[in-house]
């Protein structure tokens, strides 16, 4: 308003001028006028600029107020998985939905399952086998609402010298883990399942040095490194694999993660479960189509200080992801109570869940 004052003013001394000058000095007025004029003009559009932009921030703000906030509780720190996420958010189709997705990082290994149980998080990103065990074994208010990977990523890895390529190669060796009752679990299935025993294994928890308690030599192979991040990294490194996946052999299907909300969040408000499942469909449709520009925005959005992304490792990962997280079979982010019922049973079997849970109860096809 200021500025549009002051032009005013000027305009008009200019034009009193003008009329006050003599002939003789009607050409020189006749310019000075015409620059007055056009100078005010310019100011006027630059004003008239800055308003337009000042009310479309206060606009901007006025519509993320109006936005329906939901935080994401990711399984990790960003990565090519989480690739459609920021795609996503960064092209406005969770906007679109009337949502202000926040993305959030655990900062304990089941932030993602508790907070959302807890009412702390409206979504979280986890696995499978997890919100079976917390809804059979602690009643967990929470549901599957849509597989983000459709067949696990999880492997047996092994460097290429160790010549380790099934179940049956892996009698006598020594099984680096994470400690966890559920890897035990899949390495009984698969030695039972080429007529061996657990036995015949020697596992060794190795905490989080997966890759390292391979490549020193103190285990000769691993599980629980996944396909899509590990191997890319390894390879990268210089280093030769072997690596299989643990699925099939005794051990049903799985949904390597999901999405997972509270029970209370369905019950009150299933608009903004299925706008969430609809604007995380596009994000995934943009990076299926185009990988290395949705990258891009992953890139740009990486979490340099606990962990950065090499490039040329997340591209390796993006195309071993693409595949899995959608096939000819199954859509992005469905998933079958048939899965979930295979699941159920084989945990029941192997002691990793106290009870039976009905399907029902740790899944939902939101429409």
């Amino acid at each position: 308003m200021r500025k549009r004052t002051f032009v005013a003013a000027f305009t008009a001394a200019a034009l009193s001028i003008a009329a006050l000058s003599g002939c003789g000095s009607s050409a020189k007025s006749a310019e000075t006028t015409a620059k007055a004029e056009t100078e005010a003009a310019n100011a006027d559009q630059e004003s008239t600029e800055e308003k337009d932009s000042s009310e479309a921030a206060e606009t901007t703000d006025k519509d993320k107020k109006d936005l329906r906030e939901v935080n994401v509780v990711l399984d990790w720190y960003p990565n090519a998985i989480h690739t459609f996420l920021y795609t996503a958010i960064e092209r406005g189709y969770y906007e679109e939905e009337g949502l202000n997705v926040q993305i959030r990082f655990p900062s304990n290994a089941n932030d993602a399952l508790s907070m959302v149980a807890a009412g702390k998080a409206e979504i979280g990103m986890y696995y499978q086998q997890d919100l079976i065990q917390a809804v059979a074994n602690q009643k967990a208010p929470i549901r599957s609402i849509g597989a983000i990977v459709q067949s696990p990523l999880n492997i047996i890895l092994s460097l290429k010298e160790k010549n380790i390529t099934s179940p049956k190669d892996m009698v006598g060796k020594t099984i680096g883990y994470g400690g966890t009752v559920l890897s035990e679990s899949l390495v009984k299935c698969m030695m039972e399942s080429v007529g061996a025993d657990a036995s015949d294994v020697k596992m060794v928890d190795v905490g989080f040095d997966l890759m390292s308690s391979m490549t020193t030599g103190n285990v000769d192979a691993t599980i629980g490194c996944l396909v899509n991040h590990e191997v890319p990294q390894m390879e990268e490194e210089g280093f030769e694999l072997n690596y299989f996946p643990v699925s099939g052999y005794g051990i049903p299907n799985y949904y390597e993660e999901v999405f997972l909300t509270s029970n209370k969040l369905l019950e009150e408000e299933p608009d903004v479960v299925a706008g969430f499942l609809r604007a995380s469909k596009r994000g995934f449709d943009d990076f299926k189509a185009d990988p290395d520009g949705c990258l891009a925005i992953l890139m740009n959005n990486q979490n340099e200080a606990n962990f950065p992304l090499t490039q040329s490792v997340e591209e390796q990962s993006c195309k071993t992801l693409l595949p899995l997280m959608e096939t000819a079979d199954a859509e992005f982010l469905s998933q079958t109570e048939e899965c979930w019922q295979e699941n159920i049973d084989w945990m029941l079997e192997n002691g990793l869940i106290d009870q039976n849970v009905d399907v029902a109860d740790v899944m939902t096809v939101v429409e």
